[in-house]
C-alpha cells in the first residue's frame, strides 16, 4: 500500500465511533473530501452521501436515462460500542452496549471514553450483564481512575481499549475498529481517485456511508425508505463493502473476498457473475470467493428493497473484538481483542472497486459467453437427441 493510502487509512482507523455516535468519522471523511473538492452531503437520516453535493444532484444523477448502472457503494460508519446511561458517582458510569461483543473475560477490561468533542479518558469494565441471547453484553458499569469533567452521561460513548487505536505488525493492521472503517476507507479512496481526474464524464457513482449498521442496518434502511433510488431511470447496483469475519476459504492475507452472500441470503447472480469475471482478470489468484455467513451486511437490506446487490469483503480477525483468532492484547478465547486485517487484502479491495467503475462492462448480459458455449454444446449433440424409430 502506498504511503498516501496508508496514512489516510490509519488516520481514519483512529477515529472513535459507535452506533449512533459516528460524528468523528463523518467529520474526518467530510474534511478529507472538502480538501480534495469531492462533492458530498448528508441525507435526512444523517448518512453521508459521497459523489453528489445535494439531493438535487443525487436526483439528476439517477434520473438521467442511461444504460450504465449507478454503482452505489455502501459501507457503515459505526462499530459496536457503548453509550453512557447515568452517573452512579464521580468515577462510576452506567453504560449500555450496542451491537455484538465478546462475552467472556469482560471484567477488568479497559475501555476508552469519548464525546462529540473527542476522547475524554479510560475506564475499567465491571458488573457486566449479558444480553438474554448470550451473544453480547447488555449493560455494565465503568470505573474511572479519576473524575472527568463530568459531561452528561448520555453524551459519552466508547469501546474496548488496546495498546493503541491502530498499530502495524508486518502486513497486518491491528485496531480497535476495522469493521467497517476499512469499507469506509475503500469508498473514500475510490471517490478521491475518481474525482482527481477532472473529466467531463464519470461513471455513475454514489458512495453511501451509513449509520447504526451494527444494530440492524438502521441508516441503510432509513436511506432506502426515502425512496430516492426508486426514481432511477438507469439500472442500480448496490455494492456492499464489508470487513467480515474470517472463515474457511476466506483467509486473512489471501486477498479480498467476492462475497456470494451473507447469513441471510445469496446475492444477485448476474452481477455476481460480472464481479467474479472482474476479479479473475484484475486479481488472478489473489482473491477469494465465498458465502460470508459469519454475519449479515447491507447488501441484504438492498435486496429486501428489490435492488440487485453484490458484496466485497476484507477478511477480519477477531470479529467484533472477540478473540476468535487471539493475538496481541487478547484476553482469552472470546474475550476482548483488537480486530486485525491485512494490507494486501485492502489493496485488492481498492483494485476491485476501481475495476467495477470501468465503462461498458457487460452488466446486462454477463452470461453471454456461457450461453454461446451452451448453444454450441446443444448443436454438437442435437443428432443424439433424436430417438431411433
Amino acid at each position: 500500500m502506498n504511503p498516501r493510502r496508508y496514512d489516510l487509512l490509519t488516520a481514519l482507523l483512529k477515529q472513535p465511533t459507535a452506533p449512533f455516535r459516528e460524528d468523528h468519522v463523518i467529520d474526518f471523511v467530510a474534511r478529507t473530501l472538502e480538501r480534495a473538492r469531492v462533492p458530498y452531503f448528508p441525507d435526512p437520516v444523517g448518512n453521508l452521501i459521497v459523489g453528489c453535493d445535494s439531493r438535487a444532484a443525487y436526483r439528476r444523477l439517477i434520473e438521467r436515462p442511461g444504460r450504465e448502472p449507478v454503482r452505489v457503494f455502501i459501507a457503515h460508519l459505526d462499530h459496536p460500542g457503548f453509550h453512557g446511561v447515568r452517573w452512579l458517582s464521580a468515577t462510576r458510569l452506567r453504560i449500555a452496549w450496542h451491537g455484538g461483543s465478546p462475552v467472556k473475560h469482560l471484567a477488568g477490561s479497559r475501555m476508552w471514553l469519548a464525546t462529540r468533542v473527542g476522547r475524554i479518558g479510560d475506564g475499567t469494565l465491571t458488573n457486566v450483564s449479558l444480553h438474554k441471547s448470550g451473544l453480547a453484553f447488555h449493560s455494565a458499569e465503568l470505573r474511572l481512575p479519576r473524575a472527568v469533567s463530568r459531561p452528561a452521561a448520555t453524551e459519552i460513548f466508547g469501546g474496548f481499549k488496546f495498546r493503541a487505536p491502530v498499530w502495524r505488525s508486518g502486513g497486518r493492521l491491528y485496531t480497535h475498529a476495522a469493521d467497517d472503517l476499512v469499507g469506509v476507507f475503500a469508498i473514500l479512496n475510490t471517490a478521491l481517485d475518481l474525482f482527481r481526474r477532472r473529466t467531463a464524464t464519470r461513471p455513475p457513482f454514489i458512495g453511501l456511508l451509513t449509520r447504526a449498521e451494527e444494530v440492524g442496518f438502521v441508516g441503510a434502511i432509513g436511506h432506502l425508505e426515502l425512496g430516492w433510488l426508486d426514481r432511477a431511470r438507469k439500472p442500480i447496483i448496490v455494492i456492499s463493502l464489508e470487513t467480515s469475519r474470517t472463515l474457511p476459504n476466506a483467509l486473512i492475507g489471501k486477498g479480498p473476498v467476492v462475497r456470494l452472500g451473507d447469513r441471510r441470503t445469496v446475492f444477485d447472480p448476474n452481477a455476481l457473475k460480472l464481479l467474479t469475471d472482474i476479479a479473475q482478470r484484475a486479481l488472478p489468484k489473489k482473491h477469494q470467493r465465498r458465502i460470508m455467513d459469519g454475519g449479515t451486511c447491507e447488501a441484504t437490506a438492498a435486496t429486501v428493497y428489490d435492488f440487485p446487490a453484490i458484496g466485497l469483503s476484507v477478511p477480519l480477525g477477531n470479529y467484533h473484538n472477540q478473540a476468535f483468532e487471539g493475538g496481541p492484547d487478547a484476553r482469552g478465547h472470546n474475550g476482548p481483542a483488537p480486530e486485525f486485517v491485512h494490507l494486501n487484502d485492502i489493496d485488492g479491495l481498492l483494485t476491485l472497486c476501481a475495476a467495477l467503475l470501468k465503462p461498458k462492462l457487460p452488466w446486462s448480459h454477463p452470461w453471454q459467453r456461457e450461453r454461446r458455449a451452451f448453444k454450441k454444446r446443444l448443436h454438437h449433440y442435437r443428432n443424439l437427441l433424436v430417438r431411433p424409430k
